[in-house]
């Protein structure tokens, strides 16, 4: 089985779900666990897709197998929520003032309201919260990027992933397919046996980069 970047995600009827976006790897088993799919005629959000339903996947089409697949059914790949800053449990202080809620709300034309002047002399500024993501994947899998960089033991940038092979049985990344270079590629097939940790962004091999470039 291959996954590529941009390959249609369809149903077993043919309708359009989306595209591949990424893969999700166990590092230390090397088993494929999940797909990620970019929003699509059928999923308005990139959904978290269990590699059990996928039926058939060729380089450029991954048909997912009978069956209701109602999108809600998909975890979303990625939650985002907002938490406070400092959870205190009492309103925050500034001067002799009190901010309420209340004060967050009102719209102004222009921009962050809290870039206003008018309520910057009152004592109001942005609200202490922060923007958390957290994505639906499996504890201690890796939702692997298309063109992760993929370095040599040495640490040497020796590619980029184009293409993931996968043993259909098993659910096993069986080998990677990495290029390098702009205008004239060279492709490298590179046995999982020779992936030695694996990030989101980046790939490292137990081989040396001499090795590599020895291959066909």
């Amino acid at each position: 089985m291959q996954f590529k970047e941009n390959a249609e995600v369809l149903t077993s009827r043919g309708d359009k779900v989306g595209q591949i976006d990424r893969v999700v790897i166990d590092p230390g088993s090397k088993e494929l666990t999940h797909l990620i799919v970019k929003k699509g005629l059928l999923f308005t959000e990139d959904k978290v897709v269990p590699f059990d339903l996928v039926e058939t996947a060729t380089e450029d089409r991954i048909v997912l197998k009978e069956g209701p697949q109602d999108p809600d059914d998909f975890p979303d790949f990625e939650k985002a929520h907002f938490i406070p800053v400092e959870e205190t449990g009492t309103p925050e202080k500034r001067g002799s003032k009190i901010l309420t809620p209340l004060a967050w709300y009102y719209p102004l034309p222009g921009g962050a309201w809290w870039r206003h002047r008018s309520l910057a002399n009152r004592g109001i500024s942005k609200p202490p919260y922060v923007r958390k993501t957290e994505v639906n994947i499996p504890e201690g899998t890796v939702a692997l990027e298309e063109g992760a960089k993929v370095v040599s033991k040495e640490g040497e940038h020796v590619g980029n992933i184009e293409q993931v092979y996968a043993d259909e049985e098993e659910q096993r990344v069986t080998h990677l397919l990495i290029s390098k270079g702009l205008i004239s590629k060279s492709r490298k097939l590179i046995p999982s046996m020779w992936v030695d940790s694996v990030r989101e962004d980046e790939v490292r091999l137990s081989i040396g980069e001499r090795f590599v470039e020895k291959l066909p």
